[in-house]
């Protein structure tokens, strides 16, 4: 673990959740980790498709092992605060999301979602198993030792089923049982963000949207912005046209040079 201890990055990742709105980027593997935390962000929540892509897999194809390895190298290359993307816990009953809750935070993450959202049988939880799910990964949250923020998300806008008074229903059955944090990946509008926000009285993670910006999303009532895979996709997005170009024996693309010592610092 990194020489912060994860008592001191709990408590720190505690406070931002009280104080001014702000960025949580995901990097996908330890290098964009320490990039990012050069550039000053404050936290750092992990992708389950972009690290799943560094596997060679499709979101989804990450084990609960896998996971806890990719938390514990990240929590290793930084010392910022790491929220886990813990899907839906890898497993349907509240036992096993618990047991990936305490597995998340002995491999260093001081937060972490819980997906209602099965992606072995493409379907969304029913909304009183869901809520059981997690007040189990409250309740092993709790026991911890130190503040662990359980963010609770609503997967309907992005599983097809866009119902807005559902989705507020399940963040606010969430909320009652003890989650600390509430997302609903997919909201599209502001005046969507402004609903849901006003519906509950939790902090409010929001997914980024390419058409709003950071303070629309904020002004709305979000007290967290991440990104998700995107970030992911920027690079892979890179790689693809690079390498398409020396395919064709254009080697120009290759004159990159990031600023590995200062992000290395």
């Amino acid at each position: 673990m990194s020489p912060i201890s994860q008592h001191h990055k709990a408590e720190a990742f505690a406070a931002l959740h009280s104080g001014a709105p702000f960025l949580i980027p995901n990097p996908w593997d330890a290098g964009s980790a320490r990039a990012l935390e050069a550039f000053g962000f404050k936290a750092l929540a992990t992708t389950s498709s972009g690290y799943a892509f560094t596997l060679g897999r499709r979101d989804g194809g990450a084990t609960l092992d896998d996971v806890c390895a990719h938390i514990g190298a990240l929590d290793q290359a930084t010392g910022l605060p790491i929220s886990a993307d813990l899907e839906n816990g890898y497993a349907d009953s509240p036992a096993a999301v618990a047991h990936a809750v305490r597995r998340a935070a002995e491999a260093g993450a001081v937060g972490g979602s819980i997906e209602d959202w099965d992606s072995e049988s493409g379907r969304i939880y029913p909304r009183g198993h869901a809520t059981e799910r997690i007040a189990a990964a409250v309740e092993a949250a709790h026991e911890l030792g130190f503040r662990f923020m359980l963010t609770a998300r609503a997967e309907n806008h992005i599983r097809g089923n866009p119902d807005l008074d559902d989705t507020i229903a399940r963040l606010q059955a969430f909320e009652a049982a003890g989650a600390d944090v509430l997302y609903a990946p997919g909201l599209r509008t502001l005046k969507q963000i402004r609903t849901v926000c006003a519906a509950v009285s939790k902090p409010v993670n929001v997914l980024a949207v390419s058409g709003l910006t950071a303070s629309d999303i904020f002004a709305a009532g979000a007290q967290r912005i991440s990104v998700g895979g995107a970030l992911t996709w920027v690079a892979a997005k890179a790689l693809g046209e690079a390498a398409s170009a020396i395919r064709d024996g254009d080697f120009s693309v290759l004159g990159a040079r990031p600023p590995l010592d200062e992000w290395f610092r």
